[in-house]
């Protein structure tokens, strides 16, 4: 049986994502740092290994993939998704909240690839790192999130270009506005009105809508693609700016 490991696998696109790997027949580590939310979304679930983790922290991490090697003797993808958000002017944006926020979306990715890279290359599998739309284009009040994201696309190249030659692909999701409990408690119903108006498909995505990308591209379907950054965006990324008053519609 396949093995998946998804950090950030508590809440949201990390806990829609285990679902459907346990859905396509695969057990999975459930990684995240709360432990409150980790046990409830765990609870319930059959062929799932919840494992508590910072993955910011060095330790915690190869302490993590050492658990999961005894627990399932095998990884097959690794779905980096664990992140934090802040969302504050550029001028507002102290040292410690640029800190906090690279040691979780960018240093997490990182160390927990590292750590779980030599399960990966016994097993030919795949890497999926959860970027962000705010990492392809630049927007406001997104100064260290914007470029933690942008950083973990740039990784994904790197970690396709030196790992293909073991035959493990990594490839990076970057989700557009998605319908999370985060996204429902600070967007605004005018800001809600403004993404659907910018958004070629005029809605915001769902939660397994990002999960079936991820799972896709860990999938044997995507076995000739690496290094790629799919946007699981609606269209927002292609059209740039898209002026609503320019639309034809």
């Amino acid at each position: 049986m396949k093995t998946a490991v998804v950090t950030g696998a508590a809440r949201g696109i990390g806990l829609a994502t285990t679902q459907l790997f346990l859905a396509e027949g695969w057990r999975v580590a459930m990684i995240d740092r709360d432990a409150p939310a980790l046990t409830d979304a765990a609870q319930g679930l059959k062929n799932v290994h919840p494992i508590l983790c910072d993955v910011s922290i060095p330790e915690q991490v190869s302490a993590m993939a050492a658990e999961v090697a005894k627990a399932f003797g095998r990884v097959d993808a690794l779905v980096n998704n664990a992140g934090v958000a802040d969302f504050r002017p550029l001028q507002d944006t102290d040292f410690a909240t640029w800190r906090e926020v690279m040691a979780t979306n960018l240093d997490g990715v990182f160390l927990t690839s590292q750590a779980i890279i030599p399960q990966l290359k016994e097993t030919r599998g795949a890497i999926v790192n959860i970027a962000s739309i705010s990492g392809l284009r630049a927007s406001t009040l997104r100064v260290a999130y914007g470029t933690s994201k942008a950083a973990v696309i740039h990784l994904t190249r790197q970690q396709a270009a030196e790992l293909g030659e073991w035959g493990v692909r990594a490839n990076c999701v970057a989700p557009g506005p998605v319908d999370t409990k985060l996204a429902l408690a600070v967007h605004s119903p005018a800001i809600r009105t403004a993404y659907h108006d910018a958004i070629p498909l005029n809605r915001y995505g769902t939660e397994r809508e990002i999960a079936q990308t991820i799972v896709f591209l860990c999938s044997e379907k995507a076995s000739y693609v690496t290094g790629q950054v799919i946007a699981a965006d609606g269209g927002f990324d292609a059209v740039g700016v898209g002026l609503p008053a320019l639309r034809g519609g």
